[in-house]
């Protein structure tokens, strides 16, 4: 296969020889050109590269990691995952220097989240001091304050009845400030009680899965009559259970997925991937969201449909109408992968070339 030095983005590149991945399936052998930033059409000047019939996806989306800093960014990229969700960062100021950052891998974020008083996300080191909600009447403030500084939606984090999140008055409050504004409401529901409280007050997209618990016939209904949408970061619960030793709690957690998703309700591919200092476990930038795939697969997901959790879904749920399918004017964030994900998903492993918004990714050894 054919080297390119150029990682500025500015030359136009076909790549021929390649079958692409449409969201369902792969096309014949054909030729993809990226034309700076986008998916292009006409090859008429392009340095050609042969792909010699390997598979192209559309670059992949995180749909729930935690940022660190410009690191963060470059590892997302070398694992191919060209779009990161993040669902906590704060002050505005370090958010805002991320996003200035550019080459790498693009980003969303909810800024500082809304939390309770007495949960566990009050215990995280360094947790801002206006992440606390403790009134409803507080609800509208706190999220013009958050849509002000560029938050991109909304992260509510529920605590089980009793367990100090915010109480289910207040977090419906916040969902209607959110809605009010344009904004999607992210909630952290790692318990049962949590993720019912999530169901009552209308968030749009449930990240975490109960390890306590599978959902009822009746809760998954809900899940699916109210459009909700469920980020199960199964890579994190399985760590989580491991390193804590709760019999049983990856398979409940599977089970769940697996009937969330013969529901209908739509699944999109999260690791909760992040270095903070007092989480229980800390999946890896990048490499986490390809184990996440496979766990997907296990819980009933076909291979064809867990890459649709990490591209095309995710694009549609966060109202990102530039990416997740390799389409002209899309974005041009690709990875090219030398085995079949459809046939076998850790196939996203074998990772020959990324580019993200039609730079080529510097990629470490280790990042296979």
């Amino acid at each position: 296969m054919n080297s390119i030095s150029s990682t500025d983005g500015s030359s136009k590149i076909a790549v021929t020889d390649v079958r692409v991945f449409d969201g369902r399936e792969l096309t014949m052998p054909t030729t993809v050109v990226i034309d700076g930033a986008v998916i292009g059409t006409d090859p008429s000047g392009a340095e050609f590269v042969d792909a010699g019939g390997a598979i192209l996806l559309p670059g992949l989306i995180d749909a729930h990691i935690h940022l660190n800093g410009p690191e963060t960014l470059d590892q997302l990229a070398a694992y191919g995952v060209t779009t990161g969700l993040d669902m906590a960062t704060w002050p505005p100021e370090r958010l805002a220097a991320l996003r200035k950052e550019s080459g790498a891998s693009d980003i969303r974020s909810a800024g500082t989240p809304v939390i309770g008083a007495g949960g566990l996300h009050a215990k995280v080191p360094g947790m801002a001091a206006d992440a606390v909600i403790t009134d409803p009447g507080q609800a509208d403030r706190m999220v013009a304050e958050r849509a002000e500084a560029g938050s991109d939606y909304v992260k509510l984090v529920l605590e089980a009845p009793g367990a100090g999140g915010p109480d289910p008055a207040a977090a419906e409050a916040v969902v209607a400030a959110a809605h009010a504004r344009g904004l999607r409401v992210v909630a952290h529901t790692s318990s049962h009680g949590a993720y019912l409280i999530a169901i009552d007050v209308g968030v749009d997209i449930v990240t975490h899965v109960p390890m306590d618990a599978e959902l009822s016939a009746l809760e998954v209904t809900r899940m699916a009559e109210q459009g909700r949408v469920a980020v199960p970061t199964l890579a994190m619960m399985e760590g989580i259970a491991t390193t804590r030793g709760i019999p049983g709690a990856i398979d409940r957690c599977l089970a769940t997925v697996g009937a969330l998703h013969a529901a209908g309700v739509p699944i999109l591919a999260g690791s909760d991937a992040n270095s903070q200092p007092g989480v229980p476990f800390h999946p890896e930038h990048g490499a986490a969201l390809h184990h996440e795939l496979e766990l997907l697969v296990a819980a009933g997901l076909t291979p064809a449909e867990a890459l649709r959790a990490a591209t095309i879904l995710p694009a549609k749920h966060f109202g990102l109408t530039d990416r997740g399918e390799i389409a002209p004017g899309s974005r041009a964030d690709l990875v090219l992968v030398e085995g079949d994900p459809l046939a076998d998903i850790s196939a996203t492993r074998a990772i020959a070339r990324v580019w993200c918004a039609g730079v080529e990714q510097r990629r470490s050894p280790g990042a296979a």
